[in-house]
């Protein structure tokens, strides 16, 4: 059950700050580099050669190397985690992957240089105070196209209440 955002608990020794359905929480650009997929495919062990040979990428039919989708994914939600500044705040989080993430090679110097920027933004999709709770919808985009779909986090909303109050009730970049 969804209810307004009027009937909010407040946090003990903090006044809680309105959450309203619609409302801009928090917004970010996340560079991406041919280094980063790199490292992440060391750390994950995800080591497919579509996320670093362009060769090996175009000949399977992409239009060159994709970022992994659990780095887009991870990075996403990152916006918000560290807007919230507790990642246990996060009680679910789900999505689709709708496009892959193109990260062209820099044309030139070093392949830390970023070549692709992930634009995310969180809204408060839907407040239930009875169960403590704010649904955050993330909109997340590489160029023009929305690369997740449906990017849902179910958090708890007294650590939504304290970011929004630690930032003077307006959105965070």
């Amino acid at each position: 059950m969804t209810h307004s955002s009027h009937d909010v608990r407040e946090s003990p020794g903090s006044p809680a700050a309105q959450v309203e359905v619609g409302q801009e929480l928090t917004s970010a650009g996340i560079p991406l580099s041919r280094a980063d997929l790199v490292r992440y495919a060391g750390a994950s062990g995800d080591v497919n050669p579509i996320h670093w040979n362009e060769r090996f990428a175009r000949e399977v039919g992409l239009d060159g190397v994709i970022a992994h989708g659990m780095l887009t994914m991870g990075q996403a939600v990152s916006v918000l985690t560290g807007w919230l500044g507790d990642p246990g705040a996060v009680l679910d989080y789900q999505t689709r992957f709708t496009k892959p993430v193109p990260v062209p090679d820099a044309e030139s110097g070093s392949p830390e240089q970023p070549t692709q920027t992930l634009e995310v933004s969180a809204v408060a999709g839907a407040v239930d105070a009875d169960a403590g709770t704010v649904r955050v919808d993330l909109t997340v985009t590489a160029g023009s196209a929305k690369v997740l779909g449906r990017a849902q986090a179910l958090v708890r909303l007294a650590a939504v209440q304290e970011a929004l109050a630690r930032d003077g009730g307006g959105p965070a970049s």
